[in-house]
C-alpha cells in the first residue's frame, strides 16, 4: 500500500522528459501547475463533484427506504433481497448496454423505453446520451445509472443493520404510544447510524473513483462526450495517443487522493459527533 503511493507521489514531482533516455529528471510542482491550468481537468472535477453530490445522498436515502420496506415484510423476503442484490453482481458493461437501449433516442423508429414511459405523462421525448444530447440529460442518466448500481450493496447492508436492532426498544416505545415516525427517527436511525455512516463514507470514496459506469454509457472517449471524471482524466493522460503523460496523471491522482482523504476526514469528524455507537 505504501510503495505505490510513494511511487505515484515521486512521479507527480518528476519533470523534464529526456527523449533519449526516456526518463524524467528534476523535482518540482510544474505538473500540478499544468493540471490546475487544464480546463479538461476542471471539467472532470466538476463532473465528479456533481455526480458525488447527487448520487451519495440519494442512493443512501433510497436504500434506507427500501431496506425498511424489506425488513417489514415477511413473505418472500429472501426472494426480494436476492432480486435487489442481482444488479451488484451484473457485469457493468452489460448493464451499460441495457441502459443505452432504455435511454435510446433514434426517431422516428426508436424513442427508447424511458421516452416511451415519460410520453405517457405527455412529456416530450428527450435525447439522453447521444453526442448531441445536453449536459443535463447526460448527467441525469449517469447519476441514475450510478445510483442503480450501488443500491444493492447499500440495501443489503442496511437490512442486516435493521435486523440487528433490539426489538425491546420498539416495544417500550409502543407502550409509550410513540408513532411509527417517532420510532423511526429516535430508535431506528440512531441504532443503525454506524452503518449509515459507513455507507456514506464508502459512497463518497466510490463515487470519486467513478469511471467504468461513465465508459459503459458514453464510450471510452469521455472528454469528447463531455462526461469525463477525475479517474478518466488520469487514464487519458497515461494512455494518450501522443505517448502518455504519466507525471500529469500522477499529479491528478495525488490531487484525487487528497480530496478523498479530506472528505473522509470530515465525514469521520461528523460521524463521531452524530453516530450512536453504544
Amino acid at each position: 500500500m505504501i510503495y505505490p503511493l510513494v511511487d505515484v507521489l515521486i512521479y507527480s514531482l518528476e519533470e523534464n522528459f529526456n527523449t533519449v533516455t526516456r526518463t524524467y529528471t528534476g523535482v518540482g510542482i510544474e505538473n500540478y501547475s499544468h493540471i490546475f491550468n487544464d480546463q479538461e481537468f476542471f471539467d472532470a472535477l466538476k463532473n465528479t463533484f456533481i455526480m458525488v453530490i447527487i448520487t451519495v445522498p440519494l442512493s443512501t436515502l433510497i436504500a434506507l427506504g427500501l431496506a425498511v420496506g424489506l425488513n417489514a415484510i415477511k413473505p418472500l423476503r429472501r426472494l426480494f433481497q436476492t432480486i435487489f442484490f442481482v444488479p451488484y453482481v451484473t457485469n457493468t458493461l452489460a448493464v451499460g448496454l441495457v441502459f443505452m437501449l432504455v435511454f435510446a433516442y433514434n426517431p422516428p423508429e426508436n424513442y427508447g423505453l424511458f421516452n416511451t414511459f415519460i410520453g405517457w405523462f405527455r412529456i416530450p421525448a428527450v435525447d439522453w446520451i447521444s453526442a448531441d444530447a445536453s449536459y443535463v440529460s447526460k448527467m441525469f442518466v449517469l447519476c441514475f445509472y450510478v445510483i442503480w448500481t450501488v443500491m444493492p450493496f447499500k440495501v443489503i447492508v442496511l437490512v442486516g443493520a435493521l435486523q440487528g436492532v433490539n426489538k425491546d426498544y420498539y416495544k417500550a416505545a409502543a407502550v409509550d404510544g410513540a408513532s411509527r415516525g417517532r420510532k423511526f427517527r429516535h430508535i431506528t436511525v440512531p441504532m443503525i447510524s454506524p452503518m449509515i455512516s459507513y455507507l456514506v463514507i464508502t459512497g463518497f470514496i466510490g463515487a470519486f473513483k467513478e469511471y467504468n459506469n461513465a465508459v459503459a454509457l458514453f464510450g471510452s472517449d469521455l472528454s469528447k462526450a463531455g462526461m469525463n471524471t477525475i479517474v478518466g482524466y488520469v487514464y487519458s493522460n497515461i494512455y494518450s495517443d501522443t505517448g502518455g503523460y504519466p507525471s500529469y496523471a500522477a499529479a491528478a491522482a495525488i490531487t484525487l487522493f487528497l480530496i478523498v482523504l479530506s472528505i473522509t476526514a470530515i465525514n469521520l469528524v461528523v460521524s463521531n459527533k452524530k453516530v450512536y455507537y453504544n
